[in-house]
Formats: C-alpha cells, sequence, structure tokens
C-alpha cells in the first residue's frame, strides 16, 4: 500500500507546475555554476599543470557542483514536501486514506517514498551534468559515486524533516518555512558554533555538513549513514505519530 501512495503522491508532483518550475530553475542554475566552474578551471589548468598533486577536473569543478545541489537542495525539499500531508488535510484526501483503512505509517512512508523518487531523479540530472567533463577527461567516478550516494542519503533526511513538518499543521507555505528553518539550522549550527569559540563534539555530530563532506570526499562511514538515516527515521515517526493522532480525532 505504501508504494501505492508512493506512486499516487509523485504523479501528483509531475502534475503540478510547481515541480517543473522548481527541476527548470535549479538545473539551470547549477548549468550556469558549472559553466562557471569549468571556465575557471581552464583558465587556471595552465598554472597549475606543472604542480606534482595539482587539483583536476573532480576536484575543481564536479564536487562544487555537487556542494552546490546539496545548498538547492535545502531549499527544493521544503517546497516539495510541504504540501505532502497538509495540503491532503486541507483537501479532505487525507479523510478519505483515513477512512479506507490505510494504516498511518504506510500514507506517511508512502509520501515519503514518492518525494525521495522526485529528488532522486533532480540528482541523478545533476550528477549527469557533474559527469559530462568524462567524455574528454579522467575523473574519479568512485569518489563522484560515494557523493552521489552522501546526497540521496542527505536529500532523504530533507524531505523526512519536510514531511514531518507537513503533517503538523494544514499550511503548506507554513509547513515549507518550518521545514526551512530545521534545515538551514541543521547546516550552519556548526559554523555557528565555531564562530562563537565554541567547541563540541555533540554540536558537530548534530550538524549536516559534518556527515555530508566525508561522502564528497569519498569517503562512505556508517556512522555519517546512520545520522541521516537516524534523521529519516524520527521524522517519519513523528509524522506517523501526528497521522495517528488525525485518526483518532476524525
Amino acid at each position: 500500500m505504501s508504494l501505492v501512495v508512493a506512486r499516487n503522491e509523485l504523479r501528483r508532483i509531475f502534475l503540478t507546475p510547481l515541480a517543473w518550475v522548481l527541476l527548470a530553475a535549479v538545473l539551470g542554475v547549477l548549468g550556469y555554476f558549472f559553466l562557471l566552474s569549468l571556465g575557471a578551471f581552464l583558465t587556471l589548468m595552465p598554472k597549475i599543470a606543472g604542480m606534482a598533486d595539482a587539483p583536476g577536473v573532480t576536484d575543481l569543478v564536479v564536487l562544487p557542483l555537487l556542494r552546490a545541489t546539496a545548498s538547492l537542495l535545502l531549499i527544493v525539499a521544503p517546497l516539495l514536501g510541504m504540501r505532502a500531508i497538509a495540503a491532503d488535510r486541507q483537501s479532505g484526501s487525507l479523510t478519505l486514506l483515513l477512512a479506507a483503512g490505510v494504516g498511518d505509517a504506510r500514507i506517511v512512508i508512502g509520501k515519503f517514498l514518492g518525494l525521495l523518487a522526485f529528488a532522486v531523479v533532480f540528482i541523478v540530472l545533476a550528477a549527469a551534468m557533474a559527469l559530462s567533463p568524462d567524455i574528454s577527461t579522467s575523473l574519479d567516478l568512485g569518489r563522484i559515486a560515494a557523493a552521489v550516494l552522501g546526497l540521496i542519503l542527505f536529500a532523504a533526511a530533507l524531505i523526512a524533516i519536510a514531511v514531518g513538518c507537513s503533517s503538523m499543521t494544514q499550511s503548506a507555505p507554513l509547513a515549507a518555512s518550518v521545514a526551512l528553518v530545521v534545515n538551514l539550522l541543521l547546516w550552519m549550527l556548526d559554523a555557528g558554533a565555531r564562530y562563537e569559540g565554541v567547541s563540541s563534539t555533540f554540536i558537530n555530530y548534530l550538524a549536516l555538513p559534518t556527515h555530508l563532506e566525508p561522502f564528497l570526499h569519498g569517503i562512505v562511514s556508517s556512522i555519517d549513514v546512520m545520522y541521516f538515516l537516524l534523521i529519516v527515521v524520527v521524522a517519519l515517526a513523528l509524522a506517523t505519530r501526528r497521522v495517528a493522532a488525525l485518526r483518532t480525532r476524525s
């Protein structure tokens, strides 16, 4: 049943103009950034050609593009997930799902999987753009594969947060705003602590970049994987409890 809900959610996303506008806008921004990075690399190439350990296209073009993709996901995920449950509550379709006997967890997981599928499409398109220089040069494909895996886990965590926020209110814009604030808080948490001169292993662990950067360096660690999975589980569990409370109330 979760797969049915996921399929319906993915279909609904692609039927809305917002999804296509977002996809076109973010890919346009990434394309412009990619061309700028590539131009800067071509300008810099004669100066670093004689260096023993000179950075290549992977370090100076591909990975900055994937970092930019992560930054855009901070904004895209709340906009995608804001209608996941909030819009269904407002339109009354959530009541129909609950009356049909669909389980609370299945509704939440289905919404999450549908949104994640769209995010994976976005990441795959960004990765295809990043891999285009492989036609004429040699890229570190293993490092890029690790970075893409990290981006998918990163997107899963952000979408789970968006679904959780969407379950708390009937207002989609409010859900997007709260999810964006949570995303930015987790993104800048470590930077703020460093600026204030605070050194805390716990604060460092909570920050999203702490667990994304190793993937961008080609390191796949179980600690980082578990961090993203933990966010997904906690956010979806809260959303499930909220849907269960709505079922009881209705």
